[in-house]
């Protein structure tokens, strides 16, 4: 029987114990650049928990695109690394231990006898993908962790050996496309000792050709794309860096523009080596093929006419894993997923849902009259949602500084359906729905560009009004009404149905309300037709 998936969207580290009746899974990736495993636990439910996860880059394929052979050096070490991989899976309890290789091994004439001293070392056996196979395994990932069910979409996973491309549309797999355009393959071609313009336009020619003869355009222009592999993962680092967002714990789901991308590669092909290494956000170690594997993705980007790279931090692996637990993803809608992950960390955290749901349903109806006027955009009403419906679960750690943990637990979860910055910013607007304000010296806020600032300023204003609002804890408010006056803003509240004294709710918004007038430019009003009203301070 296959089961659907429900990834864990718990933090990518070590964890202890083990849920009960689920089966410990070690799935290792052998590419062309880098070796990869990570370890996990599968419930019978389809339920996924990352345990730990190894990397390496010992570069297997490292001129084999010339010779056809393994080095004996790159062999070795990548041995190495897959004794150290198979020995931590072997210690962490993995009752099995899946592995496959890529390019490096399907490509070369000596890749079978290196699988066969693979198994002789480790006792492993190893399977060789073929390129569709490793597209399928990406898709399958990418099918788990965004939410393909309406619209088109291309998945792609760069190596250091090849191109993997798959085509969905509606979540339904289309075609598959393996090209033998790796970071490393194309930079050993190219630019083996330095990087030119004039050789970075060569390149170039080489993959819009290539991609002229496979990739078709016809039905997928403007699809979306989403990237897997060190290069996306990288370029997503490397826009989260640029744009100050350090506090960011994954990059999944980060959106780069193509301009971004543009601007990338044109301020990397003129760093020095020395100096490119360097680069917030740029793996030291992949600095010398990043410049070829973004050349790859901006020559898709602009072939589907598609305005911006998805970054994936997961891809064969967990393909893989997902394959091994005969885990079937479920086609997600929009919208889906992100509920999904919200309420399992909600749920998690043991949060009080009374009070956070009421909390959220008067927030946004404050919103709804509210937001259009304090110059709210589009997408500031799902991020309020979320950061009320989990203001409160710092309660899982202690009362004191409560806010503080929130934050802490929302930055460090993995919210999948969410970009890195809408989490950050949703981490930031439950961390101040109460306690001070927002301040420059408070590195979580000042680390955020203006415009994010600006949204946690509006939404927490909000935010720390409703949950004034319901003070008690006892949803004794019904409903905020807004209503603007020459010298106020008027919060009007509606006792709910069963009756009963509002007045410690009142309080409890007027005390909080004073962000909420700077942020509208005018004195607010707390009031109700049954008490009197109470001014703002």
């Amino acid at each position: 029987m296959t089961s659907r998936a429900r990834v864990a969207p718990a933090a990518r580290t070590r964890v202890s114990g083990k849920p009960e009746g689920a089966v410990r899974i070690a799935a290792l990736d052998i590419g062309s650049n880098s070796i990869r495993q990570i370890v996990a636990d599968v419930t019978p439910n389809g339920m996924i928990r990352v345990v730990d996860e190894m990397k390496a880059a010992p570069r297997l394929g490292a001129g084999t695109s010339e010779t056809r052979r393994i080095g004996e050096g790159s062999m070795r070490n990548a041995l190495e690394v897959i004794g150290r991989m198979v020995t931590l899976a072997r210690q962490l309890g993995a009752e099995r231990i899946e592995a496959v290789a890529t390019s490096a091994v399907r490509d070369t004439i000596n890749g079978e006898l290196f699988l066969d001293l693979v198994r002789e070392e480790t006792g492993l056996t190893v399977r060789t993908l073929e390129g569709e196979d490793e597209a399928r395994l990406s898709f399958r990932s990418a099918l788990a962790h965004f939410e393909l069910g309406k619209g088109r979409a291309v998945v792609l996973d760069i190596g250091g050996g090849s191109l993997e491309l798959a085509l969905s549309a509606d979540g339904l797999l289309d075609r598959l496309i393996s090209l033998p355009l790796g970071a490393l393959r194309l930079t050993e071609e190219f630019m083996p000792d330095r990087i030119t313009r004039s050789r970075v336009k060569k390149l170039r020619r080489k993959v819009r050709r290539a991609l002229g003869r496979k990739l078709p355009v016809r039905n997928w222009r403007g699809a979306m794309v989403i990237g897997s592999g060190g290069t996306c993962t990288n370029i997503g680092e490397m826009h989260l860096a640029r744009r100050g967002l350090h506090m960011a714990q994954t990059v999944q789901g980060t959106k780069v523009p193509c301009a971004e991308i543009e601007r990338m590669l044109d301020l990397l092909v003129d760093l020095p080596a020395e100096e490119r290494a360097r680069v917030p956000g740029l793996s030291p170690v992949r600095a010398d093929i990043i410049v070829a594997g973004i050349c790859v993705i901006a020559e898709v980007l602009e072939r589907l006419g598609s305005q911006e790279l998805t970054v994936s931090s997961y891809g064969i692996r967990e393909g893989l894993l997902l394959e091994t637990a005969r885990v079937r993803p479920t086609i997600a809608d929009p919208g889906e997923t992100r509920q999904r992950s919200i309420m399992h960390l909600a749920e998690r955290s043991h949060y009080e849902e009374l009070h956070s749901r009421h909390v959220q349903k008067l927030a946004l109806q404050i919103f709804d009259q509210l937001g259009e006027r304090l110059g709210c955009g589009e997408g500031e009403r799902a991020l309020l949602s979320d950061a009320a419906l989990l203001h409160d679960i710092g309660y899982h750690i202690n009362y004191e500084d409560h806010h503080k943990h929130s934050y802490h637990l929302i930055t460090h979860a993995e919210l999948l359906g969410m970009t890195p910055v809408e989490q950050v910013i949703v981490a930031n607007v439950a961390r101040y729905h109460r306690g001070p304000r927002p301040k420059e010296k408070h590195r979580n806020y000042s680390g955020l560009d203006k415009p994010s600032r600006q949204v946690v300023k509006r939404l927490s204003a909000i935010l720390r009004v409703a949950d004034g609002f319901d003070r008690g804890h006892s949803g004794a408010v019904e409903r905020v009404g807004v209503e603007w006056t020459d010298d106020a803003l008027v919060l009007r509240a509606t006792p709910s149905a069963r009756g009963g004294d509002v007045q410690l709710e009142l309080w409890g918004a007027d005390r909080k309300s004073g962000l909420l007038a700077t942020v509208a430019g005018t004195p607010v009003t707390i009031a109700t037709s049954a008490l009197r009203n109470l001014k703002a301070g």
